[in-house]
Protein backbone atom coordinates (compact mmCIF):
# COMPACT_ATOMS: atom_id res chain seq x y z
CA UNK A 1 0.00 0.00 0.00
CA UNK A 2 1.61 3.18 -1.11
CA UNK A 3 1.63 5.98 1.86
CA UNK A 4 -0.05 8.79 0.71
CA UNK A 5 1.25 12.55 0.54
CA UNK A 6 0.50 14.41 3.61
CA UNK A 7 2.28 17.46 2.95
CA UNK A 8 3.98 19.76 0.43
CA UNK A 9 7.91 19.37 -0.09
CA UNK A 10 10.66 22.08 0.37
CA UNK A 11 13.87 20.90 -0.46
CA UNK A 12 17.10 20.23 1.48
CA UNK A 13 19.96 21.72 0.43
CA UNK A 14 22.78 19.54 2.67
CA UNK A 15 22.64 16.53 4.67
CA UNK A 16 23.40 16.39 8.19
CA UNK A 17 27.30 14.10 8.52
CA UNK A 18 26.36 12.72 11.82
CA UNK A 19 29.74 12.25 12.35
CA UNK A 20 30.85 15.49 12.60
CA UNK A 21 28.80 16.60 15.30
CA UNK A 22 31.33 14.74 17.94
CA UNK A 23 34.96 15.30 16.26
CA UNK A 24 36.38 12.96 18.83
CA UNK A 25 33.16 11.02 20.28
CA UNK A 26 30.22 8.86 19.46
CA UNK A 27 27.75 9.98 16.89
CA UNK A 28 24.28 11.97 17.99
CA UNK A 29 22.25 10.26 15.51
CA UNK A 30 22.87 6.90 13.82
CA UNK A 31 20.44 5.69 10.69
CA UNK A 32 17.88 5.11 13.06
CA UNK A 33 17.65 7.79 15.27
CA UNK A 34 19.83 5.48 17.94
CA UNK A 35 22.28 7.87 19.65
CA UNK A 36 25.08 6.32 21.50
CA UNK A 37 26.09 8.80 24.36
CA UNK A 38 28.42 9.38 26.83
CA UNK A 39 27.98 9.01 30.15
CA UNK A 40 25.10 12.59 31.32
CA UNK A 41 26.93 15.30 33.37
CA UNK A 42 26.09 15.96 37.06
CA UNK A 43 23.44 17.81 37.15
CA UNK A 44 23.98 20.82 39.40
CA UNK A 45 21.13 21.69 42.16
CA UNK A 46 19.11 24.82 41.75
CA UNK A 47 17.97 26.79 44.75
CA UNK A 48 15.36 29.65 45.46
CA UNK A 49 15.91 32.82 46.79
CA UNK A 50 12.47 33.32 48.49
CA UNK A 51 13.07 34.49 51.98
CA UNK A 52 17.01 34.82 51.74
CA UNK A 53 16.86 30.99 52.05
CA UNK A 54 18.55 28.71 49.58
CA UNK A 55 17.48 25.37 49.61
CA UNK A 56 20.24 23.51 47.34
CA UNK A 57 18.08 20.27 47.07
CA UNK A 58 15.10 21.90 45.38
CA UNK A 59 15.44 21.20 41.67
CA UNK A 60 13.33 22.90 38.43
CA UNK A 61 10.78 21.00 37.32
CA UNK A 62 8.63 22.08 34.25
CA UNK A 63 5.22 20.90 33.67
CA UNK A 64 3.49 20.75 31.11
CA UNK A 65 0.02 19.73 29.37
CA UNK A 66 0.03 18.05 25.35
CA UNK A 67 -2.84 19.04 23.04
CA UNK A 68 -4.47 15.50 22.97
CA UNK A 69 -5.08 16.12 19.05
CA UNK A 70 -1.31 17.07 18.17
CA UNK A 71 -0.34 14.27 20.67
CA UNK A 72 -2.56 11.83 18.90
CA UNK A 73 -1.64 13.13 14.98
CA UNK A 74 2.47 13.09 16.30
CA UNK A 75 2.14 9.28 17.34
CA UNK A 76 0.72 8.81 14.23
CA UNK A 77 3.45 10.10 11.94
CA UNK A 78 5.87 7.97 14.56
CA UNK A 79 4.61 4.94 13.32
CA UNK A 80 4.57 5.86 9.49
CA UNK A 81 7.80 6.74 9.78
CA UNK A 82 8.96 3.01 11.99
CA UNK A 83 6.55 1.32 9.19
CA UNK A 84 7.27 2.86 6.06
CA UNK A 85 10.62 4.61 6.30
CA UNK A 86 12.44 3.33 9.16
CA UNK A 87 11.36 0.54 11.50
CA UNK A 88 14.37 1.03 14.25
CA UNK A 89 12.91 5.12 14.65
CA UNK A 90 12.34 5.40 18.39
CA UNK A 91 11.50 9.19 18.83
CA UNK A 92 12.76 8.96 23.05
CA UNK A 93 16.20 8.09 21.38
CA UNK A 94 15.94 10.75 18.77
CA UNK A 95 15.23 13.21 21.07
CA UNK A 96 18.50 12.37 22.90
CA UNK A 97 20.40 12.58 20.07
CA UNK A 98 18.85 15.84 19.07
CA UNK A 99 19.73 17.31 22.43
CA UNK A 100 23.53 16.45 21.86
CA UNK A 101 23.33 17.69 18.40
CA UNK A 102 21.51 21.03 19.95
CA UNK A 103 24.01 21.79 22.17
CA UNK A 104 26.87 21.09 19.93
CA UNK A 105 25.68 23.48 17.24
CA UNK A 106 24.46 26.60 20.19
CA UNK A 107 28.04 26.45 21.14
CA UNK A 108 29.65 27.06 17.37
CA UNK A 109 26.72 29.72 16.84
CA UNK A 110 27.99 31.04 19.69
CA UNK A 111 31.57 31.39 18.44
CA UNK A 112 30.58 32.25 15.32
CA UNK A 113 32.38 29.17 13.87
CA UNK A 114 30.16 28.86 11.00
CA UNK A 115 32.36 26.65 8.83
CA UNK A 116 31.98 24.00 11.11
CA UNK A 117 27.91 23.94 10.57
CA UNK A 118 28.90 22.70 6.76
CA UNK A 119 27.05 19.50 6.22
CA UNK A 120 25.30 19.69 9.79
CA UNK A 121 23.28 22.80 9.11
CA UNK A 122 20.98 23.37 5.50
CA UNK A 123 23.19 25.98 3.32
CA UNK A 124 20.63 28.64 3.07
CA UNK A 125 20.02 28.47 6.76
CA UNK A 126 23.67 29.49 7.39
CA UNK A 127 24.01 32.46 5.18
CA UNK A 128 21.25 33.66 7.20
CA UNK A 129 22.57 32.99 10.44
CA UNK A 130 25.28 35.03 9.27
CA UNK A 131 23.67 38.02 8.78
CA UNK A 132 21.96 37.86 11.96
CA UNK A 133 25.48 36.93 14.09
CA UNK A 134 26.77 39.86 12.41
CA UNK A 135 24.42 42.39 14.06
CA UNK A 136 24.48 40.12 17.25
CA UNK A 137 26.41 41.76 20.56
CA UNK A 138 28.26 39.83 22.46
CA UNK A 139 25.84 38.77 25.31
CA UNK A 140 23.38 37.76 22.72
CA UNK A 141 25.98 35.62 21.34
CA UNK A 142 26.85 33.81 24.36
CA UNK A 143 23.07 33.01 25.09
CA UNK A 144 22.97 31.04 22.43
CA UNK A 145 25.58 28.42 23.64
CA UNK A 146 24.35 25.75 25.74
CA UNK A 147 25.99 22.85 27.79
CA UNK A 148 24.14 19.44 27.73
CA UNK A 149 23.63 20.25 31.64
CA UNK A 150 21.77 22.97 31.16
CA UNK A 151 18.88 21.87 29.07
CA UNK A 152 16.50 21.62 31.42
CA UNK A 153 13.15 20.02 29.25
CA UNK A 154 13.35 18.67 25.47
CA UNK A 155 10.17 17.44 23.94
CA UNK A 156 9.52 16.89 20.17
CA UNK A 157 7.20 18.83 18.29
CA UNK A 158 5.76 19.55 14.46
CA UNK A 159 6.57 16.25 12.57
CA UNK A 160 5.98 16.26 8.77
CA UNK A 161 6.49 13.62 5.92
CA UNK A 162 6.70 15.22 2.28
CA UNK A 163 7.43 14.30 -0.97
CA UNK A 164 8.16 16.32 -4.40
CA UNK A 165 7.66 15.93 -7.60
CA UNK A 166 10.76 13.39 -8.30
CA UNK A 167 9.51 11.26 -5.62
CA UNK A 168 11.96 12.44 -3.28
CA UNK A 169 11.42 11.46 0.46
CA UNK A 170 11.66 13.76 3.52
CA UNK A 171 10.97 13.37 7.04
CA UNK A 172 11.18 16.43 9.48
CA UNK A 173 10.90 16.97 13.33
CA UNK A 174 10.97 19.61 15.01
CA UNK A 175 12.21 19.92 18.33
CA UNK A 176 11.67 22.24 21.21
CA UNK A 177 14.52 23.38 24.08
CA UNK A 178 14.48 24.49 27.23
CA UNK A 179 17.89 25.96 29.19
CA UNK A 180 19.81 28.01 31.50
CA UNK A 181 22.51 30.67 30.42
CA UNK A 182 24.27 32.84 32.91
CA UNK A 183 24.50 36.07 30.05
CA UNK A 184 23.90 39.18 30.97
CA UNK A 185 20.78 40.22 29.47
CA UNK A 186 18.62 43.51 29.18
CA UNK A 187 15.67 43.37 31.31
CA UNK A 188 13.53 45.03 28.46
CA UNK A 189 14.29 42.07 25.47
CA UNK A 190 13.84 39.57 27.60
CA UNK A 191 10.81 40.20 29.17
CA UNK A 192 8.41 37.33 30.19
CA UNK A 193 11.80 34.87 30.74
CA UNK A 194 12.05 33.42 34.25
CA UNK A 195 14.93 33.70 36.17
CA UNK A 196 16.65 31.23 38.57
CA UNK A 197 19.32 31.42 41.20
CA UNK A 198 22.06 28.16 40.96
CA UNK A 199 23.78 27.56 43.83
CA UNK A 200 27.92 27.02 42.63
CA UNK A 201 28.66 24.40 45.26
CA UNK A 202 27.90 23.49 49.40
CA UNK A 203 28.97 27.01 50.41
CA UNK A 204 29.24 28.92 46.87
CA UNK A 205 27.19 32.25 46.06
CA UNK A 206 24.25 31.91 44.17
CA UNK A 207 24.71 32.94 40.23
CA UNK A 208 21.48 34.24 38.51
CA UNK A 209 20.33 32.30 35.39
CA UNK A 210 18.01 33.26 32.76
CA UNK A 211 15.10 30.42 30.94
CA UNK A 212 15.52 30.54 27.18
CA UNK A 213 14.04 28.33 24.81
CA UNK A 214 15.42 27.37 21.15
CA UNK A 215 13.82 25.27 18.08
CA UNK A 216 15.89 23.49 15.84
CA UNK A 217 14.04 21.57 12.89
CA UNK A 218 16.03 17.98 11.69
CA UNK A 219 15.18 16.79 8.57
CA UNK A 220 16.24 13.91 6.59
CA UNK A 221 15.91 12.20 3.11
CA UNK A 222 14.79 8.62 3.22
CA UNK A 223 14.64 8.51 -0.23
CA UNK A 224 15.94 4.91 -1.68
CA UNK A 225 20.00 5.11 -1.71
CA UNK A 226 20.82 8.07 -0.25
CA UNK A 227 23.25 8.21 2.71
CA UNK A 228 21.29 8.01 6.07
CA UNK A 229 21.38 11.53 7.27
CA UNK A 230 19.97 14.37 9.14
CA UNK A 231 20.28 18.28 8.44
CA UNK A 232 18.93 21.27 10.80
CA UNK A 233 16.88 22.98 8.28
CA UNK A 234 15.70 26.00 10.93
CA UNK A 235 17.41 27.63 14.25
CA UNK A 236 15.22 29.90 16.64
CA UNK A 237 16.39 30.78 19.86
CA UNK A 238 13.61 32.97 21.56
CA UNK A 239 14.18 36.28 22.21
CA UNK A 240 17.64 35.92 20.33
CA UNK A 241 18.22 34.80 17.19
CA UNK A 242 14.66 33.97 15.71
Amino acid sequence: MALPVLRGCHRVSSTLKITRLFLNESPVLNRGGRPRLPPPPAQRPLSSAAGGQQNQNQKVVVFGIPNPFIWVRTRMYYFLIRAYFDKEFRIEEFSEGAKQAFSHVSRLLSKCQLDALEGLVAKDLIGKLEEKLNLMPSNYKKALSVEPEEIMYTTPGDVGIYYDDDGRKFVSILMRFWYLTSARLPEDTMEGTRVFQVALGEEGEAETKRLLSAHYEFQREFTKGVAPAWTITKIEHSKLLD
